[in-house]
């Protein structure tokens, strides 16, 4: 019996290799091209990895873009977004879970209901109002939406409520105050959630294109995922490996 679940186990290890490799083989190849010169991109047969590492590529991609400005204005944008949305996140969460307050569950309430608006419903009036306060081509136009999230204040809050209410209890007694809780209890104890609460908001700016796409029209502003667009447009016909470099 234990032969053949150790025989089954092995399969199903051998199954999620294979299709492991099947899902990354657009993302391998992909970077293969990128290190191929021209000239081996459009042989025949084609070649799955380059001859010789040709980093041509990467220098031309560079220089068309501006790519340099491009991945500062990202970088900076996402740890913009990252740092706000765990401010934000943190302090309402502790409200929420720690705090009693007139209307406090029709305020919880009001931010779930955000949860279920998407971005596309969203984004016209926002567009519109950021654009009337003078936002557009801007970081404060393009970081200041992401920066209320009802999804980190309700994870936030979630994960206060499982820390024990007789510790602030107990932490009130020997002189501590709400604020000095906060930061020398909850969020030491809370680091393992922030951090993962802070990679997903990084990424999600990073990897953000509708709104930067409509609010952002300067070269010099736009972010790296608009910059992939611009090079796809502005390589000659099927240069992929300058593409695939960007």
């Amino acid at each position: 019996m234990k032969t053949i679940r150790k025989q089954s186990t092995i399969w199903m290890h051998i199954l999620l290799i294979v299709l492991s490799l099947l899902f990354m083989m657009p993302i391998l190849l992909g970077i293969s091209i990128s290190f191929q010169p021209r000239s081996q991109v459009f042989s025949y047969p084609p070649s799955l990895l380059p001859k010789t590492l040709y980093f041509g590529n990467f220098f031309e991609a560079w220089k068309m873009i501006n790519l340099g400005r491009l991945l500062f204005n990202s970088l900076l944008a996402s740890f913009i977004v990252m740092i706000g949305k765990l401010v934000l996140g943190v302090t309402s969460g502790y409200a929420f879970s720690h705090f009693e307050f007139k209307g406090k569950n029709i305020l919880f309430f009001s931010v779930l209901i955000t949860l279920m608006l998407p971005m596309q419903v969203r984004v016209v009036p926002l567009f519109e109002l950021v654009s009337r306060l003078g936002g557009a081509n801007s970081y404060s136009g393009l970081v200041l939406p992401f920066l209320a999230s009802a999804t980190t204040t309700f994870l936030m809050r979630q994960h206060f409520l499982t820390i024990p209410r007789e510790l602030m209890e107990s932490a009130q007694i020997d002189g501590c105050g709400p604020l000095r809780f906060l930061l020398t209890i909850l969020i030491p104890l809370s680091g393992p959630s922030m951090a993962g609460l802070a990679t997903v908001n990084f990424l999600a700016m990073w990897n953000a294109y509708l709104w930067p796409l409509m609010i952002i029209n300067s070269d010099k502003m736009k972010t790296a995922q608009l910059g992939i667009k611009m090079l796809f447009a502005s390589a000659r016909e099927r240069e992929w490996g300058i593409i695939m470099a960007g």
